[in-house]
């Protein structure tokens, strides 16, 4: 399965910067194919098995949250395929996710198991840990609205992998500023006050410096300039472009009601 390495980049690359993330993902997993290891981010690099996993769970559970209301729809379907595309998988590749992905559906699925080795193989590797959780929302929100069963099941997932409330809530904001803006429904004065707070995982009650540091840190994880540092060809800047517009939009909604510079 040389093509495991190349398809987890897609996977990771798809929840960092979306269709511009994937490619450069797909780079990532090429080095990994080959042995080099995913050099974009620090830490540990997961061995062979550990990349087969993370696959392999990122769509059984994705199975498993769309079966959470005891039945699949059509929607929930498009949505996993919709991300199999985007992701640019392999005949191969779909087959495989298909497979994994009617395996969550199983009632006797052992997510519990399955969480908790997830969460000893990304120990230490909060960027894969968030990426996984990113994924997930991703697909529920693409199919539809989230229903309360979906929205418990999110919340386990993302707390086994210590994703709190806070940034649980904060990338379901932002997934949710991206379609509306790609949709071109989002008037011109940008998010809501209340999604751009979301948006930037942070509440109202935070201080300026707050709001500041936490605009910040998002830029310096979403920059394009970053992937460009890191191998991302400068004719797809403008793709990846996407995400660190929602994260200003929503910092200068929050700086334009407060009126601090």
């Amino acid at each position: 399965m040389q093509w495991v390495g190349k398809a987890v980049g897609g996977i990771l690359g798809f929840a960092a910067a979306g269709p511009v993330g994937s490619v450069l993902g797909l780079i990532v997993g090429h080095q990994f194919d080959q042995g080099a290891g995913p050099r974009v981010q620090p830490g540990p690099a997961p061995d062979g098995e550990a990349a087969r996993f993370f696959f392999q769970a990122t769509f059984e559970i994705m199975g498993r949250i769309a079966k959470a209301d005891g039945r699949v729809s059509e929607a929930e379907i498009r949505a996993a395929r919709r991300i199999m595309h985007t992701m640019e998988l392999s005949p191969e590749q779909v087959t495989a996710a298909i497979n994994h992905f009617t395996a969550g559906k199983s009632e006797d699925y052992p997510l519990a198991e399955r969480l908790e080795e997830l969460k000893k193989r990304l120990s230490g590797r909060r960027d894969l840990a968030r990426a996984f959780v990113e994924i997930q929302m991703q697909a529920a929100i693409g199919a539809g609205e989230i229903e309360r069963t979906k929205r418990r099941l999110l919340w386990r997932v993302a707390s086994a992998l210590g994703v709190g409330r806070v940034e649980l809530a904060q990338i379901e904001a932002l997934i949710r500023a991206q379609r509306l803006r790609s949709r071109g429904k989002e008037q011109e004065t940008g998010p809501s006050l209340g999604a751009a707070y979301r948006v930037l995982g942070v509440t109202e009650a935070a201080s300026d410096r707050e709001v500041k540091t936490a605009y910040r840190r998002l830029m310096n994880q979403h920059h394009p300039d970053k992937l460009v540092a890191r191998g991302l060809p400068e004719s797809m800047v403008t793709l990846a472009e996407q995400k660190t517009h929602e994260i200003r939009a929503a910092y200068e909604q929050i700086k334009s009601h407060r009126a601090f510079k």
